[in-house]
């Protein structure tokens, strides 16, 4: 950065290379304390950004930041994908790196259901997808977004849907699933995970649809067709 104006030494503009100006202090000048919105300060990668979102309202952290700060977390801090494996290889896309661009998505996309909480998903529109973007996320609540979350611990090396139950006499494999009310129901054993996974497949994206019809009027329409449209695969 270099000084274009100096009034006083509590009045100096200064002129950062991406064309950014900034008026600050000489000291701060002098001991390099200026940071410029487009200083990439949140994990290496998101940026402020110039423009009328803001990151602080009242004092306190705005919800647009404080969820822009996390997907940025989930994408590119290490300790936090140690813990959580499924966000490894995500990324955010390059124009939400910038806080400003991000912000106004979420003002224009983001709504309310009576009861649930709102959370922001990657994979629904999209499945498989492992980039943050305009294009592939949309706001869920909570009870839809549970639908599509994936006990992989608990299944071992079975596909979707299947435990293996080797404490029975024959050794068959149980299907189990959610009916998106906090309700498990077994939906029977089998001699074949092949088969165990179909019963799962059929019960599970039946709920899906039935969920969507009851959201049909509060939930985006790309969410709904989306809904409707899925499908369970044993690769899931």
């Amino acid at each position: 950065m270099e000084i274009i104006n100096y009034v006083s030494s509590s009045n100096v503009t200064v002129k950062f290379e991406n064309g950014f100006t900034y008026t600050t202090t000489y000291r701060a000048f002098k001991d390099n304390d200026i940071k410029t919105p487009y200083c990439k300060s949140v994990h290496n990668v998101g940026y402020l950004g110039v423009g009328d979102c803001h990151q602080y309202t009242n004092g306190i952290l705005a919800l647009q930041c404080a969820l822009w700060e996390n997907i940025l977390l989930r994408c590119y801090d290490q300790k936090t994908q140690l813990k959580h494996p499924t966000y490894i290889g995500c990324t955010v896309c390059e124009e939400w790196h910038n806080y400003q661009n991000f912000a106004k998505w979420y003002d224009q996309n983001y709504y309310e259901i009576e009861g649930q909480a709102m959370h922001i998903d990657k994979d629904i529109l999209i499945k498989g997808n492992k980039v943050y973007s305009p294009e592939t996320c949309v706001f869920v609540p909570q009870n839809i977004n549970a639908l599509f979350t994936k006990s992989n611990a608990q299944r071992g090396d079975c596909p979707i849907g299947v435990t293996y139950r080797k404490t029975y006499k024959h050794k068959k494999y149980l299907a189990r699933c959610n009916n998106g009310k906090k309700e498990t129901y077994n939906l029977g054993l089998f001699n074949t995970p092949e088969e165990a996974f179909n019963a799962y497949k059929i019960f599970k994206e039946k709920v899906i649809k039935q969920i969507a019809e009851q959201y049909k009027n509060k939930i985006p329409n790309k969410l709904y067709e989306a809904m409707c449209k899925y499908e369970v695969e044993i690769t899931d």
